[in-house]
């Protein structure tokens, strides 16, 4: 439904508000004949608000709204008629419930597929009829009216849209709430989708009444709702990334669908989008909003609502796994397209560059990219002889990323810093190789350097999210540049993450692997979680407990099984940072030839998985034990595969002081930016690439999808 429509009969949809349920959502049993319709109908209603009067404005709200509409068109089959969208001013309480009521209530059947989208603030309100508590809502455009007392707040409870939801006669409902209710105070680093609570503010009264009208209704479905946090006291973030702002939430859980295949259960599905949250440098844990009934919760190990039933009943082919985007829209030259990315991973988007190529998934033809700007490309067709031509609509899969050689790591200086320390801070990070500093808010970044909050005096290095990164604080009155020159080994270390992150590609590679993550004890091994490169399979069979992060106990006994599926024998390197921010590494040791020479130095080795053969990571004997140490942290893992020799990287490896005494385990990685970037270099000669590709090699690296891969894994340790 356009705009324009939607409001020429808002007058008549108005009216709606006050009749009831059998007037404005019939179950008669024509509903149900949709029950045996092959593709039912798919409706949407999508909303993002920024701007607001009198409240600081957001950012990535409307961004969101383009995120979900360009993912259910082009990756789920909706058609754009029925997808309605409201932003800004038009989001009013109003348009809201009474669009609800018109184009999800009116039209929505039994079976049909419905999503409901919210991005903008939340907060907490007082109810007359229950003054002790607060009550969670979203804030429309309107929050308050004007022509009343300005205490009058016209929010929509939480409790009237799930209400609206459990209304619909399909129980293929999935809401997606990209806001949160309790503001964090004070605020450090992204910007929170959350307003502070007024404990005067009282809520409007026709927003009562509706909620009064809905309470009285049948209410046949059960959707599931999921929300930005799973914990009510977190606050869902945005991010500004390569041109323009998204909710954290939205671009992470978007991103996913489009590259993963859509018969993902909900559980692994989060798992998958707070791994990539806390890449982007927050720790908000997203979560399933209802209280489920047990019937209902079992079905969070079926497919989304979102998805339907499995990739046919969307409109997708069923041989079709993944995508990292779209083709919107061919040029009248016909070699030229346009291309919507949202399928790329959100730290690797900035840096996606000029000559990286796409494949077409359901031809032979290839897509050069020629020029991006955030979401959106130009790519150029490579012609091939008797080619279908393209059409709009078509998926495209990753299949060269181009990366350039000089990275830097972006640390943002907070507003909160007066103009000298923001000068001396932005003098003394000059100073290092490989790092740039911008204005917080203005640019992308990947770190944030501030004020400690409590200790005013101090300054120190955090994660976009507000967390205070382990080891990265001066003391207390020490000047700004003697803390930042203290950073150096900090910041050579965070860099090397960053590089090692671009290499993530679990969605795209062709390599048939598969690691597990396991705890071991002298009687069984515990699976916790599994990664694989989906692509090569026919289902994800992904493996994950309740929680979406991994919990591991301090003290457990761990290791990988990793599993070689191709037909190739790969080689394997394990690079992380543990739970204080330092690297680590997996070493593999060659057995000196004459072990009781003082002077012989052990060589370290290539880890090599034959075709069809598993191996365990490190080797499981009380040698070469892995054991999970304290603090209680986050720690993650890159486990990366190339089709040959890490020749660079061990020779890189091989430069570092470090203790033979560890050999065979998982254990510090000294000189870590040396090894990342020699690493880096053996997937670009692993790749091979054709001269007629016209990569620019001199400044940068390209990686063929069918020669690397590269999984990551995120745990937390208690």
């Amino acid at each position: 439904m356009k705009r324009r429509t939607f409001l020429e009969r808002i007058g008549s949809i108005l009216a709606v508000l006050g009749i009831t349920e059998a007037e404005w959502l019939s179950l008669g049993n024509r509903y149900y004949q949709a029950l045996a319709q092959p593709s039912p109908r798919k409706l949407a209603l999508l909303i993002g608000i920024n701007q607001y009067p009198k409240i600081p404005a957001l950012s990535g709200c409307p961004t969101d709204v383009e995120l979900q509409r360009e993912l259910l068109i082009h990756r789920f089959g909706f058609q754009g008629s029925d997808i309605l969208t409201l932003t800004e001013e038009q989001a009013s309480r109003e348009f809201i419930e009474a669009a609800f009521l018109d184009h999800l209530g009116k039209q929505a059947k039994p079976d049909d597929v419905v999503v409901f989208h919210f991005s903008g603030y939340g907060s907490r309100v007082k109810l007359e009829t229950s003054p002790e508590t607060m009550q969670n809502a979203l804030v429309p455009a309107n929050a308050s009216l004007a022509s009343q007392d300005e205490k009058i707040v016209n929010y929509i409870l939480e409790e009237t849209l799930l209400l609206l939801l459990r209304s619909l006669p399909t129980n293929r409902v999935t809401a997606v709430l990209d806001t949160s209710y309790y503001a964090p105070t004070p605020v450090l680093g992204l910007k929170s989708r959350a307003l502070p609570e007024s404990l005067e503010a009282k809520l409007a009264a026709e927003e009562l009444d509706f909620l009064q009208q809905l309470k009285t209704q049948k209410l046949p479905s059960t959707p599931i709702v999921l929300a930005a946090t799973s914990n009510p006291k977190q606050p869902a973030r945005e991010e500004l990334f390569s041109g323009f702002s998204a909710g954290l939430f939205t671009y992470a859980l978007t991103q996913y669908l489009w590259e993963f295949t859509p018969t993902t259960r909900i559980q692994v599905s989060l798992s998958h989008v707070e791994n990539s949250l806390s890449k982007l440098g927050s720790r908000q844990q997203p979560g399933n909003l209802e209280n489920l009934s047990p019937k209902r919760r079992e079905a969070l190990n079926s497919p989304p609502s979102l998805v339907g039933k499995g990739a046919g009943g969307l409109g997708l082919p069923d041989n079709i796994i993944g995508a990292e985007g779209a083709v919107t829209a061919i040029e009248e030259d016909g070699k030229t397209v346009q291309l919507w990315l949202a399928g790329l991973p959100p730290q690797v988007l900035l840096y996606y560059g000029v000559n990286s190529r796409f494949t077409l998934a359901t031809t032979t033809e290839e897509l050069v990219l020629r020029s991006r700007t955030g979401l959106t490309a130009k790519a150029q067709i490579t012609q091939i002889e008797g080619a279908t031509p393209l059409q709009v609509g078509q998926l495209v899969q990753e299949a060269v990323r181009v990366l350039p050689r000089n990275i830097h790591l972006i640390i943002a200086l907070d507003t909160g810093l007066e103009r000298i320390e923001r000068v001396d801070a932005t003098s003394a990070f000059a100073a290092f190789p490989h790092v740039s500093t911008v204005v917080a808010g203005e640019k992308p970044a990947d770190y944030l350097f501030a004020k400690l909050q409590q200790t005013p005096s101090r300054y120190g290095l955090f994660s976009l999210g507000g967390e205070l990164i382990s080891n990265a604080t001066g003391e207390a009155g020490e000047a700004v540049k003697l803390t930042v020159q203290k950073l150096a080994p900090k910041l050579s270390t965070l860099l090397a993450a960053k590089l090692w992150r671009l290499t993530e590609n679990q969605g795209s590679s062709r390599l048939a692997l598969k690691a597990t993550l396991e705890i071991i004890n002298n009687i069984s091994t515990r699976v916790i979680m599994q990664r694989e490169t989906v692509r090569t399979f026919k289902t994800e069979t992904s493996i994950q407990k309740s929680l979406p992060t991994p919990i591991v106990p301090i003290g457990s006994r761990m290791q990988y099984r990793v599993e070689n599926q191709s037909d190739r024998p790969v080689y394997l390197i394990l690079l992380g940072l543990n739970n204080n921010h330092t690297a680590i590494a997996f070493y593999s040791w060659e057995t000196p030839q004459e072990p009781n020479t003082a002077d012989t130095k052990p060589l370290l080795k290539e880890v090599v998985i034959a075709p069809g053969e598993t191996l365990t990571l490190p080797q499981t004997n009380t040698a070469s034990e892995w054991v999970i140490s304290g603090p209680a942290s986050e720690c993650e893992h890159q486990l990366i595969f190339s089709t040959t020799p890490f020749k660079g990287t061990l020779a890189a490896l091989n430069t570092a002081k470090y203790s033979t005494a560890e050999q065979g385990t998982i254990v510090p990685l000294l000189n870590s930016l040396d090894v990342v970037q020699a690493l880096l270099q053996d997937l670009h000669n692993a790749s091979a690439l054709k001269t007629e590709m016209n990569v620019t090699t001199a400044d940068s690296h390209s990686l063929d999808v069918n020669n690397w891969a590269s999984l990551s894994f995120s745990i937390q340790v208690l």
